[in-house]
């Protein structure tokens, strides 16, 4: 028998999480996109996520509720609220945006209190000319073997499902499992 699995998907402003669930999701998105009010940000795209982004897609007998956080930082409370009773996490982020890694590691560090979870790291965009490979974000992350940094094009549905199968494989290994 399946199970029922709440998985956060977070990551930095612009780093394609409301895209990853859209892309995934068995069900229309439930979103909460607003018009950008930040000129610097609104340079990058037009909307951007308040509140969250809620997808559902079934993996095998798994049913996997995707909760997509807020990118941008005064919204950093609703990343608290949605990593309530999560069984696992994906921290995804832009591998063509040089900042995104610095601003990842400050993500890490918040959910020091879900390291304990089963998470990956996952490089969006990898098929751009500009993708920092995984390997040298593992290194700048200083994530050792210990976690799954993994390739991802986030407009495209195997490769999304291929990044959530990874971690249903964590899952499944995890003591709490």
């Amino acid at each position: 028998m399946g199970k029922t699995l709440n998985i956060l998907v977070t990551g930095p402003f612009s780093a394609g999480k409301s895209q990853f669930i859209e892309t995934i999701s068995d069900i229309p998105v439930v979103a909460t996109e607003q018009k950008i009010s930040d000129l610097f940000e609104a340079s990058e795209k037009n909307l951007t996520t308040v509140a969250m982004d809620y997808g559902r897609v079934a993996i095998g007998s798994d049913v996997l509720h995707l909760r997509g956080t807020p990118g941008q930082e005064r919204f950093d409370f609703m990343r608290e609220l949605l990593a309530r009773e999560v069984d696992g996490y994906v921290l995804l982020l832009d591998s063509t945006n040089g900042s995104h890694v610095a601003k990842a590691l400050v993500l890490l560090a918040g959910l020091d209190h879900l390291k304990t979870k089963p998470h990956v790291v996952v490089a969006n965009k990898q098929d751009m000319e500009k993708a920092t490979h995984v390997d040298m974000i593992r290194q700048e992350l200083a994530l050792g073997d210990r976690v799954m940094v993994l390739p991802c094009i986030a407009t495209r549905r195997s490769s999304v499902r291929q990044v959530l199968i990874q971690l249903l494989d964590q899952i499944s290994d995890s003591p709490e499992a």
